[in-house]
């Protein structure tokens, strides 16, 4: 099979060539198979003073989902060419630090699976299970890698890329007093939805009126948005949710506020306007049309550039005293109620 058949890690090299002015690129894991090395990179760029607050683009956990991997790519690509001439976007990158890890499973990818080359659904890897009762299967399960939603042995170390993405998020991330990840996935609903933890439990998040006030903010500014916010368990719970991991462990220090959101793409919307896309697997989680496709890529870059605007700005929105318990009731009326 020939490398020009995994068109996201070409595009990703080719990108951190381009970039190499401004970017800080490590790999600190790689895939072996078919007799190739897919590399997993990490990328940074902007202010690296841990005084900063910081926000990370995450995608390809699952290697059917392309998309994800696609749009985080087509965002880089944007703010390189953009660091060219862009004399505001440089004033934002001296108060802000960014991390990428585009194609956490390339090897997923390379051979067209939700899970790694051995059998392993990274979403469902971490060591953290469901206290509120999980679909059968979808939860997370542990008799077979042969299986869809395998978690992995219960007394297995986790996966080589799921540790790369939690050491990555807990170096770059989690020490700082303000930082966001969003991780961008497709395969549900009709809709573009926002996630936020928890997917293991459906109590609420102790950051539940941040959430609340980041959401209200962007609807506000934005006011004709087609996204839905919500927890992910309002849809289904899970074992192993990687992002629920490192927010338990990252938000240990109350001062420090970190908000892992998940971008799930409405892929049915695509497979509703093309049935067709039923019948093959990457198709169901991708958009096929050309034109489609363009229209995804450039529909998030809004919602990409309020997270770094947001993010920067911080302080000037997150709730305290009783903005805060105003917040926190609201969510839970609009998301618990």
């Amino acid at each position: 099979m020939p490398a020009k058949n995994l068109p996201e890690l070409i595009t990703l090299k080719r990108l951190i060539d381009e970039g190499a002015a401004h970017l800080q690129v490590a790999t600190p894991c790689s895939v072996a198979m078919d007799g190739r090395d897919f590399p997993v990179y990490t990328i940074t760029l902007g202010n690296p003073d841990p005084q900063v607050p910081a926000l990370g683009f995450f995608g390809g956990i699952h290697g059917l989902e392309r998309i994800g991997t696609q749009i985080v790519l087509a965002f880089l690509e944007s703010l390189l060419a953009r660091l060219r001439w862009d004399h505001s976007l440089h004033q934002q990158l001296a108060a802000l630090r960014l991390v990428f890890m585009p194609l956490v499973n390339p090897g997923g990818m390379w051979q067209a699976t939700r899970c790694n080359p051995q059998g392993v659904d990274l979403m469902r890897n971490a060591p953290v299970s469901a206290t509120d009762r999980v679909p059968f299967l979808l939860g997370g399960q542990r008799y077979s890698r042969h299986l869809p939603w395998y978690r992995g042995a219960a007394d297995a170390p986790m996966e080589t890329e799921s540790r790369a993405l939690c050491d990555f998020v807990t170096r770059e991330l989690l020490p700082r007093q303000f930082s966001l990840a969003l991780d961008c996935h497709s395969g549900f609903g009709l809709r573009d939805r926002i996630w936020f933890p928890h997917a293991h439990t459906s109590t609420p998040i102790p950051h539940l009126a941040d959430v609340a006030a980041l959401e209200q903010l962007f609807s506000t500014s934005y006011p004709n948005h087609n996204y839905v916010f919500e927890p992910q368990s309002r849809q289904y719970r899970t074992h192993g949710d990687l992002w629920d991991y490192l927010y338990l462990n990252g938000t240990g220090s109350s001062e420090r506020v970190f908000l892992p959101l998940t971008l799930e793409m409405g892929s049915w919307l695509w497979v509703k306007k093309n049935p067709r896309q039923l019948f093959d697997r990457i198709a169901m989680f991708n958009p096929t049309a050309h034109h489609r496709q363009q229209r995804v890529l450039r529909r998030h870059l809004t919602w990409f550039d309020f997270l770094m605007r947001a993010t920067i700005s911080h302080q000037s929105w997150l709730p305290s005293g009783m903005a805060r318990k105003v917040q926190h009731k609201r969510a839970l009326t609009q998301w618990y109620g």
